[in-house]
């Protein structure tokens, strides 16, 4: 890890001075393909395409995101192809009740 010198040669956390983090930057965006490894291909609002990946919250929670989901994406100010997704909004007929037939299994598979 580099660290920030002041002109006498002392570092930024040597002298008590903290050195923020950038914000980052969120968008809203579509999913428009499913690539390897947990990626996705994303295209904003604005018109721009990038690659994102699953935030580890929603890898813990098991959430599922497909082709054509809304999505909202966290992205660096330093590189602005690459994002995270951090949220997947629920479509308007989400909320519908299952089928009668339809059960879920009463045990997890891995």
């Amino acid at each position: 890890m580099e660290k920030l010198l002041l002109e006498s040669g002392v570092s930024f956390l040597q002298k008590g001075f903290a050195v923020a983090k950038e914000e980052l930057i969120t968008f809203e965006g579509e999913v428009t393909e499913i690539l390897p490894d947990a990626r996705y291909r994303v295209k904003l609002e604005s018109g721009h395409e990038i690659v994102a990946y699953t935030a580890g919250k929603m890898k813990k929670n098991r959430i599922k995101t497909l082709a054509g989901d809304r999505v909202t994406v966290e992205m660096s100010p330093y590189d602005l192809d690459k994002g995270r997704l951090i949220f997947r909004h629920k479509d308007s007929g989400s909320g519908a009740p299952r089928p009668a037939g339809a059960r879920r299994p009463q045990f997890r598979r891995r």
